[in-house]
């Protein structure tokens, strides 16, 4: 019996890959690629942190959501490509390198899109990934004709919208924001066209375990910036701050146990539902790195360092929290029934009242506890009801 050894060509025809292939992980690509992704994920949190602690909190808003819209498209785009055409080659390789670049630039211009308003950096980031996806789309339609009115509308549609990108600096500022809100809409109306035409084969359980991946990147950079916070507070002499710290880490933990609480849905088949899923989950990342932002204003607060009052410190993290429960109640929860319906609504409405509550921090982490020892009640519960 011989083998065949395992060997990647430089360059293979780009064929769509089976929607049932077994043993579909994540490949280390994918990982680095989602690695250098969360550089500029930070820079869009820590400048949200900044902002909001000047009291700058409607500038902080906007420029968030739009720089974070950029990396999480981005994001998106690569990642349900690859589920349905990563050849492996040297050629996707590279083309893959590029666009780690262009997230690279994207994060070099987050500062300056905060501080000016001046996207141009991150727009020169966002094309350099973008584009790369085009080559991507065009190895598809050459490699796979059975979809080449799909892969053809994507390269076609993603090009177009990526020129807009560009004559949008030439805008005069006053016409930035409804021209990135137009072009944003074209951005995601790409695939809504694209996937009517015909429906790519991405790998459900794959696109699954990358969310869940890039969910578990995203709490990695709230440990983080929450810990770097915390320490200048205790070399500052604040050790009062222990328990801010204690009560971040409740909020923290509860939010990866809510999300991992089952075995991870898979995106649902029918085109509507896939795009709800994968769309929806943009206020699950955008959520997760604003909490990080917002306990961070918590403890420049504590500190005595922050321009805002104790309880939009205190909103700073409880929007978050609550936005992130809506949108996974919305995404992963909204079918269950009885208790479980109700659950994560009652928590939401809790979140927003504890910034008028001493202590407010402690007590979103008591809410998300309560919340995380309910849910394994009902989980555990479920199967003796349908006995």
């Amino acid at each position: 019996m011989t083998t065949t050894p395992l060997t990647r060509g430089w360059y293979r025809p780009m064929q769509a890959r089976r929607p049932d292939e077994e043993h579909r992980v994540a490949t280390p690509l994918e990982l680095f690629f989602d690695l250098c992704f969360v550089v500029a994920v930070a820079q869009a949190a820590g400048n949200l942190h900044h902002d909001v602690a000047e009291d700058h909190l409607g500038h902080a808003v906007t420029s968030y959501l739009t720089v974070f819209f950029a990396i999480w498209w981005a994001w998106m785009n690569f990642t349900w490509f690859a589920s349905a055409y990563d050849t492996d080659d040297d050629v996707y390789r590279i083309t893959t390198l590029v666009q780690i670049s262009g997230a690279l630039i994207l994060a070099a211009g987050v500062p300056r899109a905060f501080t000016e308003a001046d996207f141009t950096i991150i727009t020169y980031g966002y094309v350099v990934m973008r584009l790369a996806t085009v080559a991507n789309w065009v190895r598809a339609a050459a490699g796979d004709p059975e979809h080449r009115a799909t892969t053809t509308t994507y390269a076609l549609g993603v090009a177009v919208v990526q020129l807009g990108w560009l004559l949008r600096l030439a805008l005069p500022e006053g016409w930035a924001m409804p021209a990135f809100l137009v072009l944003a809409v074209a951005d995601v109306l790409v695939p809504v066209v694209a996937e009517r035409r015909g429906k790519t084969s991405w790998h459900p359980h794959h696109i699954a375990e990358r969310y869940q991946l890039f969910t578990l990147i995203v709490l990695g950079e709230v440990v983080l910036s929450t810990s770097v916070a915390i320490q200048s507070g205790v070399d500052a002499g604040n050790p009062q701050l222990w328990s801010l710290a204690a009560a971040g880490a409740v909020i923290v933990f509860a939010l990866w146990w809510l999300y991992f609480d089952r075995p991870g849905p898979v995106p649902p088949a029918s085109l509507r539902g896939s795009l709800f899923w994968g769309y929806g989950h943009y206020l699950i990342f955008a959520a997760i790195a604003a909490v990080g932002a917002g306990l961070a204003v918590a403890v420049d607060h504590d500190l005595h360092q922050a321009h805002v009052s104790g309880r939009t410190a205190a909103y700073a993290t409880a929007v978050p929290v609550a936005v992130y429960l809506l949108a996974l109640w919305l995404l992963h929860l909204r079918w269950k029934r009885g208790l479980g319906l109700l659950t994560f609504p009652v928590a939401i409405v809790l979140v927003l009242v504890a910034p008028w509550l001493p202590a407010p921090i402690h007590v979103l982490a008591g809410v998300l506890f309560v919340l995380v020892a309910l849910t394994l009640v009902i989980r555990h519960r479920a199967p003796t009801r349908t006995a």
